[in-house]
């Protein structure tokens, strides 16, 4: 059963210096996605940055054999009331994970409800490619049961 648990928009990209290596220069990260079928399953740059970060998230913190820190805690938190001390802890662990990757600085992370479950936005800077993007991730309840 495929479910989808997640939602990527991209809403701004801008080089962060004239004359940096751009995206549509020589790759700078390759790697492999079983979910890629149509470029062979190969990544590149920022859409294999993107999906190494996603991954994390669509794991439960705790689920992942012999790797209990990895994945997040939000999926336990979709039910639960968005006080301030909640919004605290979803706001660290995004920050947490974000920050176990070197290639992206995270900045500007954003939690707020909807009716479905949790949106986390995140200001993202790609270090070595010189672009940054908004990350949106939703959280819908009807995929945390």
């Amino acid at each position: 059963m495929t479910r989808r648990i997640y939602n990527q928009q991209k809403v701004q990209s801008s080089e962060a210096s004239p004359g940096a290596t751009s995206v549509s220069g020589p790759l700078i990260y390759k790697g492999f996605n079983s979910r890629n079928k149509a470029s062979h399953f190969k990544q590149n740059d920022v859409d294999l940055v993107k999906q190494d970060l996603l991954n994390n998230f669509n794991i439960r913190k705790g689920e992942k054999l012999e790797l209990p820190n990895y994945g997040t805690i939000i999926w336990s938190m979709v039910f639960e009331p968005m006080t301030e001390e909640n919004v605290q802890i979803i706001s660290d662990d995004v920050e947490e994970i974000i920050n176990r990757d070197p290639r992206v600085n995270p900045s500007n992370v954003s939690v707020d409800t909807t009716e479905q479950g949790i949106r986390i936005e995140v200001d993202l800077e790609y270090i070595e490619l010189n672009l940054t993007e908004q990350l949106v991730i939703d959280f819908n309840k009807r995929d945390a049961e």
